[in-house]
């Protein structure tokens, strides 16, 4: 039997991870025997792991790790998806927690899990008692496609149920493992040189739901009595809790404990402890304690460690606690109760016998979770699952394939991006300094950074956005309008930019207050945006109005009670209506008497206001427009843009050259928005379509995708592909690649979560 496992994995310092290992090794072993026979009659189990990486990161992995998705990247799940299936697996374990999977509560899982051809045993690390739309819908999700739901608390069965609507049938109780690594109180306490000690111990990943505080406010009075107590706290900060708010807990704990004096008493070890090194330090403790802070916790790995080295165990009552140290195999105090647990504390340490009692409970029991213990079940699960023979799943067909996509890259970004923003234009892939800056390139850049950081969690993109932003705040004049075009040596090259600029530009900041990585880039954007608001009514040029409307529309998205706002984007839509209804007629359904350039950002903007301010009639106007515009550029079957060398006149001939990817990209958006405001999936294909213009489905059969720089070509001309790879060409690539992305995902949640 061969089986495909699916969790985070050492050296990643994570809990599922050294969970996920401990199985995977007392599973996959030449010598696990067949319940269903007898013992003389070996089983061969056979494995590989498939590692979650977190943010960009990597790790040097043991050979059983066979692949490795990177959490925020969709493609790299369907890529699993596809290995999985091919390996010649038979089940797949996935170990599930919704913090290691990427997307919106870890809804990239979901794709790959639709397209395994085998069976599936899913393990649950967390279940939300009072979960949101989407967690709850995305655990359903997961439920149904699993064949065996494992669970290690009783409680996780009722919440499934209850909450879940999952059936019962497919749920399984399996405790939580324990190793089976035994070291006696005394050798394990001279090798740490505490002899003298009576040890107090907490471990784990640390962060402010861990309760320790509780802890150490409990000591004064216990030491007071036992002044050979010491209180050891081992583990790392939780590596998010790092990325948000630093050692800010930890440090908080140092303070408290030397506010009380308890320097001689609390030992802090910031580090992820290796298993054995582990066992040695449960062996040597006196008394275990968990003081969680809330019940809402399913499965606690580190109680069951403690109690499986035959610790006493003190601890709160959340789920999985209150069930594992029933039948006085602990106890238990109440939630963030100092006192009560000093109470219990001087108990066991007044009555050696009692504490002695306690630790023979916690060890019998812990003999019965061994890890040799719990693999076994596993393996006589999936020897269950397989005798059955479950129908094989067939692969669903998509509408978008990411896999056909090249990977997303910033790299031709960044060589185009000095400290004052980006380059204008390229030579090929090399920057062309001479042409310098200009705004709306640096709105696009902008907009490309956020919405990189936003479905990426991307570093890189977020170091490059006040680059982009602090240009714009640059070329802003006193009256709100803006500059467009900057020289490499940083003189200004006009007073006041296009209109189209300045649309573009308040599209960014509407995106980034809607958006915002943290408050300083949301004051500085708002700072930006409302000083520039006063021009908006002032605006003639349609796409200058249309760009506008976006920028409005996704502030308003976060600001919906802003009545002033919603008024202004009420006019603006209004005027692109009444371009409409002045220039169009039965056989020209357009705002004005030519196709020019940028075209699906006239419909893409009214079916933005459409959604924010409900309106009928703005809807019907940006859907006429959207399936005239449909029908002239994608009659044959793929994309064929409006060249710009002519553009298309009405009545007249529409030209073939040149096309440009700007144009691409106001597709994209127009039929993603349609999708989203009608879920009718005919606007997926046709968003993919257009994207494919990109990579060689377009008039020339050419790709304008650089594989080698990863920028974008500038376009089509009649002499062929313009090999220039401008800001302007790489960002719409860019953007266009995103949306592709969260139109996917939209996808899979939609067709998936029902």
């Amino acid at each position: 039997m061969k089986l495909a496992y699916i969790g985070t994995y050492p050296p990643r310092e994570c809990g599922i991870g050294t969970f996920t290992m401990n199985l995977y090794k007392s599973m996959v072993t030449n010598t696990v025997s067949r319940k269903s026979r007898s013992d003389s009659t070996k089983n061969t189990v056979e494995g590989f792991i498939v590692a979650m990486n977190d943010h960009e990161l990597s790790y040097n992995y043991p050979e059983e790790v066979k692949l490795t998705i990177r959490q925020e990247h969709q493609r790299d799940y369907l890529k699993a998806a596809r290995f999985i299936n091919l390996s010649g697996a038979d089940i797949c374990v996935l170990e599930h927690e919704y913090g290691i999977f990427g997307g919106q509560n870890g809804i990239y899982i979901l794709p790959l899990l639709h397209r395994l051809e085998i069976p599936l045993i899913v393990t649950l690390h967390t279940i939300v008692k009072t979960p949101s739309y989407n967690e709850k819908a995305v655990l359903q999700q997961i439920c149904k496609m699993a064949n065996k739901i494992i669970v290690m608390s009783h409680k996780a069965i009722d919440l499934l149920i209850s909450i879940y609507n999952v059936d019962k049938e497919k749920i399984v109780f399996i405790e939580h493992g324990v190793p089976d690594i035994q070291f006696s109180q005394e050798q394990a306490k001279k090798e740490f040189k505490l002899e003298d000690k009576k040890i107090l111990l907490t471990f784990g990943i640390i962060s402010r739901n861990k309760g320790i505080e509780t802890v150490i406010k409990a000591l004064p009075r216990v030491i007071e009595k036992h002044p050979g107590v010491l209180y050891m706290v081992l583990g790392k900060t939780h590596p998010n809790v790092l990325r948000h708010s630093g050692e800010e807990y930890r440090n908080y704990l140092h303070r408290l404990t030397k506010s009380l004096n308890l320097g001689d008493h609390v030992y802090y070890l910031n580090e992820f402890i290796a298993q054995k090194e582990l066992s040695k330090y449960l062996s040597a403790s006196d008394i275990y304690i968990t003081p969680y802070l809330n019940e809402a916790q399913i499965t606690s790995g580190t109680l069951s460690y403690a109690l499986g080295a035959g610790t006493a165990v003190i601890s709160t009552p959340y789920w999985h606690a209150s069930e594992l140290l029933a039948d006085g195999r602990g106890r238990l105090f109440n939630f963030n109760d100092s006192e009560e647990l000093s109470m219990i504390l001087l108990d066991l340490l007044d009555n050696p016998g009692v504490l002695k009692d306690l630790r023979k409970k916690a060890s019998d029991y812990g003999k019965t979770i061994t890890w040799p213990k719990s693999g076994g079940k596993y393996v006589g699960l999936a020897e269950q699952i397989l005798a059955a023979k479950p129908q094989v799943l067939v692969k669903k067909e998509t509408l978008i394939d990411p896999l056909i996509m090249p990977p997303f890259s910033l790299e031709h970004i960044i060589r185009l991006t000095d400290d004052t923003g980006i380059i204008q234009h390229a030579k090929f892939g090399i920057p062309n300094l001479k042409e310098g800056y200009c705004l709306d390139d640096n709105a696009r850049a902008l907009l490309m950074v956020l919405m990189t950081y936003r479905q990426k969690k991307d570093k890189i993109a977020l170091d490059l956005a006040p680059i982009y932003l602090s240009y714009i705040h640059y070329m802003q004049n006193k009256d709100g309008t803006f500059r467009n075009f900057l020289s490499f040596s940083r003189d200004f090259l006009d007073e006041i930019g296009s209109e189209d600029s300045f649309g573009r530009t308040i599209w960014a900041l509407g995106y980034l207050l809607n958006n915002p990585p943290s408050d300083a880039y949301y004051q500085t954007g708002k700072l930006i945006f409302f000083d520039a608001s006063p021009n908006f009514e002032k605006l003639q040029s349609i796409r200058g109005i249309a760009n506008t409307i976006l920028g409005i529309s996704f502030y308003l998205r976060s600001n919906p009670t802003d009545d002033s706002m919603t008024e202004r984007l009420r006019n603006l839509a209004g005027k692109l209506i009444r371009h409409y209804e002045e220039n169009s007629s039965e056989s020209w359904k357009w705002f004005e008497p030519l196709l020019a350039y940028d075209n699906g950002i006239l419909p893409l903007a009214l079916l933005h206001s459409a959604e924010i301010l409900n309106d009928d009639k703005i809807n019907e106007i940006a859907l006429e427009a959207m399936t005239f515009l449909s029908e002239i550029t994608l009659k044959d079957g793929y994309l064929s843009i409006i060249g710009n060398e002519k553009w298309y006149i009405k009545d007249g001939e529409r030209s073939m050259f040149a096309q440009q990817p700007v144009d691409a990209l106001a597709m994209i958006l127009m039929y993603h928005q349609a999708f989203h405001l009608t879920k009718d999936k005919k606007y997926l294909n046709k968003l993919f379509s257009c994207f494919m213009w990109f990579l060689g489905e377009n008039d020339l059969r050419m790709s304008l995708f650089d594989f080698e720089t990863k920028g974008c070509c500038d376009g089509f001309e009649n002499y062929g592909v313009n090999r220039n790879q401008g800001a302007e060409s790489s960002l719409a690539y860019l953007i266009s690649h995103l949306i592709v992305l969260q139109a996917f995902e939209e996808f899979e949640e939609m067709d998936l979560i029902k």
